[in-house]
């Protein structure tokens, strides 16, 4: 296991700066994921970390050694494109063993650890099969085996799965984390996927416009994001506009146009002064329905639409000019939902007071 060092990184293409002095640490064996909207330097990033591009500025180190300049061929990188990138003229053996024979690896080792790939992936009975007799979920775990019989130091994966249906993404995101944690491997995996990244991840970085915004565990970067960016990208969340009245010890109340509410800083090392403009986040499952006031922290509307699915229930609330979604899990107030106004509360450490 390695780790993986990034200071000052910065690509440009042209006038167009894709990354602006990324700094970032990935620990040993840690599968960490880069996300993002399209065009916010996620897959620049892997591919400098690949060594298909080359930084004009920063640093790359695989644990000790400077890889910043290397070629990819002596990086000794795994590397799974979006589109398996499999040889339609080969056998799945073939296409698995393409990287050894390019080393020279001999024959014997070849087919021994060739036979080990295809195992770990649960593929082994397919080895004399052309890539076009496979499903997708079979093409995406033989491109798997690909980058692992190298015995790389780290693996790359780029939108791996977004060829995939439904299903054979669920059943893939858990053999992807499966074999890499099995194989004890540094992985470094982009997607735009936000249930994928959460369900998977050990911890991940969130880009936008070739910056780092946020890098924490998914359920650090899902309950307390850093701004407004991280919040509306990861999951959904309602946005209500305010003032701040005071702020301390990384806790803020805040005054809405829909009532006083407290909550936690998104960004603990900000300080906003009093009168500053701010953004309040609240998840939608965070909100508690009730008939009656509660103490603090609420808003009272009257709901606008209510939508039945089964295990549970998505209302619009409407107070004043603000919407807010709410879902109730295991609903039970969806029979009275349209009786006149209703209240919607939310604990202060559900609140999260975003500065930017």
């Amino acid at each position: 296991m390695i780790s993986i060092r990034i200071q000052q990184l910065t690509k440009r293409f042209g006038t167009v700066t894709a990354l602006h002095g990324l700094d970032l640490e990935i620990r040993p064996g840690e599968l960490f994921f880069l996300l993002g909207p399209s065009g916010c330097g996620k897959t620049t990033l892997l591919r400098s970390l690949a060594g298909f591009y080359i930084p004009e500025e920063g640093t790359i180190h695989f644990g000790e050694e400077d890889v910043t300049r290397l070629a990819p061929h002596k990086r000794n990188t795994g590397m799974m494109f979006q589109s398996y990138a499999l040889w339609p003229h080969m056998t799945v053996a073939q296409n698995v063993a393409f990287g050894l024979e390019e080393r020279k690896v001999a024959k014997d080792e070849i087919k021994r650890r060739v036979a080990e790939a295809l195992e770990s992936v649960r593929m082994g009975q397919y080895a004399e099969r052309r890539p076009n007799q496979l499903s997708g979920g079979q093409q995406q775990r033989v491109a798997l085996a690909r980058a692992l019989v190298i015995r790389p130091r780290c693996l790359l994966l780029d939108e791996p799965l977004s060829n995939l249906d439904a299903r054979l993404r669920l059943e893939m995101r858990a053999e992807i984390r499966r074999v890499c944690k099995e194989f004890k491997l540094t992985t470094i995996y982009v997607t735009h996927d936000q249930k994928e990244a959460l369900s998977v991840s050990d911890r991940m970085a969130i880009l936008d416009r070739g910056k780092i915004l946020q890098v924490g565990s998914p359920r650090e970067v899902y309950r307390r994001p850093s701004c407004k960016v991280v919040a509306d990208f990861i999951g959904e969340t309602d946005f209500i506009p305010g003032k701040v009245v005071s702020a301390a010890a990384g806790r803020a109340v805040v005054e809405t146009e829909v009532g006083r509410f407290e909550g936690v800083l998104g960004d603990g090392a900000a300080a906003p002064a009093a009168g500053a403009a701010v953004t309040l986040s609240v998840r939608p499952e965070c909100w508690v329905l009730s008939r009656e006031a509660p103490q603090g922290n609420f808003v009272r509307g009257r709901i606008g639409a209510a939508i039945y699915l089964g295990e549970l229930a998505q209302y619009e609330l409407r107070s004043g000019a603000l919407n807010l979604k709410i879902l109730e899990l295991n609903p039970r107030f969806i029979e009275q939902a349209e009786r006149g106004d209703v209240f919607a509360r939310a604990e202060p450490d559900d609140v999260v007071v975003l500065t930017e």
